[in-house]
C-alpha cells in the first residue's frame, strides 16, 4: 500500500475509474482519497460508487493531498489553475490528466518549482486495460515518475515519453480507440455479410483484436511475425490481407494517426 494522500480534482469519469483502480489494486485505502467537484451529481456519483469523501472545494483538496491529480476538463483548467496559485507547495506532486494542457501553461500558473507530470490516458482505463502515457516536468523526481507510474499502472499500462511526443501519443493511443471500434465495427460487418448473426459477428471480432493484443503485449514478438505465422501459403489469411492492402487499410490507419497528432497539436497550441 502507499504510504501517501491523493486528491482529484475533479470528479468524473476517469477520476473515478483512477481512484477505482488504487483501491482494487490495494494501493491505497478509501481514507487515503478525496476528490472535490462543483457538481452535486458528480460528487454523489464519486462517493456512492467508492466510498470515498468528496467536497465542493478544490483547496481542500489541495491542502489536505500529497498528490493532487488535475481530472478537469482542458478547458475549466485556466480556472482551476487561477484557484491554485500559491497554494502547491514543493511537498506536493501534481498530476495533470487534463488533454493538450501543455507543462509550460501549468507551471506558469503554479510555479516552476512545482513537481509535475503531465498525462495522456485513453478511455480504455475506464475498465482497467488503459494505457497512459506521461511525462515530468518542473521539480519532479525520478521518484515522483515511478511513483506516477504506479497510480497510472492501477488502470492499466503507464510509459513515460518526452513532452514532444505527447501529442502523437494523442493521436496514436488517445484516439486509437475509436479507430479500433471502426475495425471491430467493420469486421462485424463482414461476418454478418457472410451469414454470421450481428450478436455472434461482433463478439467474435471484439475477442479477436483483444486476443491479438494479448499475444503482442505478452510474446515479445513483432506484429508481423505474428501476422506471418497466421498467414499460410495460399490461404485464407493471405488472401484476405491482400484484400486489407487492396484497401488501402494500412495506409488509412498511418493516415489517422497523423491526422489526430496534427489536430492534436493544433488544439494545444490553440490551448
Amino acid at each position: 500500500m502507499m504510504n501517501t494522500t491523493i486528491g482529484l480534482v475533479g470528479a468524473g469519469q476517469m477520476a473515478t475509474a483512477l481512484a477505482q483502480g488504487l483501491l482494487k489494486a490495494g494501493l491505497v485505502g478509501q481514507d487515503q482519497l478525496l476528490a472535490s467537484d462543483p457538481s452535486e451529481a458528480a460528487r454523489d456519483r464519486f462517493s456512492r460508487s467508492l466510498n470515498v469523501r468528496v467536497t465542493p472545494d478544490n483547496l481542500d483538496v489541495v491542502d489536505w493531498a500529497k498528490v493532487v491529480i488535475l481530472a478537469v476538463k482542458p478547458q475549466q483548467m485556466g480556472e482551476v489553475l487561477d484557484q491554485l496559485r500559491g497554494r502547491i507547495g514543493p511537498d506536493r506532486l501534481v498530476i495533470s490528466i487534463a488533454a493538450g494542457v501543455r507543462c509550460a501553461a501549468i507551471l506558469e500558473a503554479l510555479g516552476p518549482q512545482t513537481r509535475l507530470a503531465r498525462v495522456m490516458p485513453n478511455t480504455p482505463c475506464l475498465v482497467g486495460q488503459g494505457v497512459s502515457a506521461y511525462c515530468l516536468a518542473g521539480a519532479a523526481s525520478a521518484a515522483d515518475g515511478a511513483l506516477v507510474a504506479q497510480i497510472l499502472g492501477a488502470v492499466g499500462l503507464a510509459i513515460q515519453v518526452e513532452e514532444k511526443l505527447m501529442d502523437a501519443v494523442t493521436g496514436l493511443s488517445g484516439s486509437g480507440p475509436a479507430f479500433a471500434y471502426v475495425m471491430i465495427e467493420a469486421l462485424s460487418d463482414g461476418g454478418v455479410r457472410m451469414g454470421l448473426p450481428r450478436q455472434v459477428a461482433t463478439m467474435l471480432a471484439a475477442q479477436t483484436l483483444r486476443g491479438a493484443a494479448t499475444m503482442v503485449l505478452g510474446g515479445g514478438e513483432h506484429p508481423a511475425a505474428l501476422k506471418d505465422r497466421v498467414a499460410s501459403p495460399g490461404g485464407t489469411t493471405i488472401a484476405g490481407l491482400q484484400a486489407l492492402e487492396a484497401g488501402g487499410l494500412r495506409a488509412a490507419l498511418i493516415a489517422a494517426v497523423e491526422a489526430a497528432t496534427r489536430r492534436a497539436a493544433e488544439l494545444a497550441a490553440g490551448s
